[in-house]
């Protein structure tokens, strides 16, 4: 079944690097070279980690017996047939002049923040494998649905009702958000629509009252956010609330989908988990003061001031610590998550208003400190399964 799958991904792939050589596209092989090695370090790595604490197996009569680490060799077919297949994908599909979607998916990709996919698409999986102990179909199409589907709804509705604001924001057009032109406004919001749909349909379908609700939440907050009647992002607090509810409500998804109790423990991580999203969103907030009201926008940057967002901030992430402080073992453990943001955020204490734009700075940290603190997350989940297992 891998030899197939490579074989296909091979056979795409060579199609479309013709097609591209006659378009004068070239593949920048070298980067191709370090994405793919680093994604099969880190294959080796996770899956060897994963197999020695018994979280899955393999049938001795489905792998040819060749392992790297504890990895059986099978498991690098996936991940290489990504490398070889991608590249070429990707580069034909935004060089090519015929094709009409070429555009408006390199703006959707743009759009959808790849930086911060993990950021929903790891607490749904998270919250559902930790209740149910179990890999299934609901838990990849929730997955998938978290990482890339509800992150172009997310971030899109978002650009196209911003665009006023932003096309005087100096930090958009980049990792930090996109600067969508007009004439694909209307297109985007119609592929948020056709991508996020038949997964909502699934995952209402295939899930309880309370899931529907946890569902319906997550949805109404994605597009209350943002869009034109409604705009979350202009109430002060009422913002930072919302914007929380975008990364903690697909944790409370994937509970409800597996059934889970929710107990004093759990809520106090879900408390914990909400402080740090508001915390994250005020934070944000800053360095957008002086655009958010050159456009006219509110927020509670704008309300309080960048001295006072920043002191909220560091309040809010010193709750969250607090209250995984409270919570069973290893949850004590994942409080000093909450340090680092603490402190990238401590020097601009005394920031006014005019100089709120550098903050910055700290902003793009913080970007890159998400990735740290799930790392570590993931480390303390893994100690639990550990500590359940005996």
């Amino acid at each position: 079944m891998s030899v197939a799958f490579l074989a296909i991904a091979v056979t795409v792939a060579l199609i479309l690097t013709r097609a591209g050589s006659s378009l004068r596209v070239k593949v920048n092989m070298p980067a191709v070279l370090v994405a793919g090695t680093a994604l099969m370090v880190l294959t080796a790595v996770f899956d060897t980690l994963m197999i020695a604490l018994n979280l899955f197996t393999y049938s001795d009569a489905l792998i040819s017996g060749i392992r790297v680490g504890l990895a059986p060799v099978e498991d690098f077919a996936y991940p290489l047939a990504t490398v070889i297949l991608l590249p070429a994908l990707w580069q034909f599909m935004t060089h090519h002049p015929h094709l009409k979607m070429s555009a408006l998916l390199k703006h959707a990709l743009i759009v959808s923040r790849p930086v911060s996919w993990i950021n929903t698409a790891f607490p749904f999986g998270a919250a559902y494998f930790l209740a149910t102990r179990d890999i299934d179909w609901l838990l990849v199409v929730g997955a998938i649905y978290y990482l890339i589907p509800y992150n172009l709804a997310m971030y899109g509705i978002n650009d196209v009702f911003d665009y006023a604001s932003d096309i005087n924001n100096p930090r958009k057009g980049g990792l930090e958000g996109a600067l969508l032109p007009p004439a694909y406004h209307r297109p985007m919001l119609w592929l948020c629509l056709v991508t996020n749909v038949p997964f909502l349909a699934v995952l209402f379908a295939a899930g309880s009252p309370e899931s529907a609700i946890a569902l319906a939440v997550s949805t109404f907050a994605v597009i209350a956010y943002s869009a034109a009647g409604l705009r979350f992002k202009e109430r002060p607090f009422v913002d930072s609330l919302t914007s929380s509810t975008h990364f903690v409500s697909p944790a409370v998804v994937g509970l409800t989908l597996a059934g889970a109790s929710f107990d004093s423990a759990l809520l106090l991580m879900l408390g914990a988990f909400f402080c740090w999203g508001i915390a994250a969103h005020a934070f944000g907030a800053v360095q957008d003061i002086q655009p958010d009201r050159e456009a006219g926008i509110g927020s509670v940057a704008t309300v309080i001031g960048a001295r006072s967002t920043v002191i909220f901030t560091i309040v809010m992430w010193g709750t969250a610590g607090i209250l995984m402080l409270m919570t069973s073992w290893p949850g004590p453990l994942v409080a000093i998550v909450a340090v680092p943001y603490i402190v990238n955020a401590v020097p601009y204490l005394h920031v006014t208003d005019q100089d709120a734009g550098t903050t910055n700075k700290a902003w793009r940290r913080f970007i890159w400190l998400n990735y740290f603190s799930g790392f570590l997350v993931t480390l303390t989940m893994i100690l639990w399964w550990m500590t359940v297992r005996g």
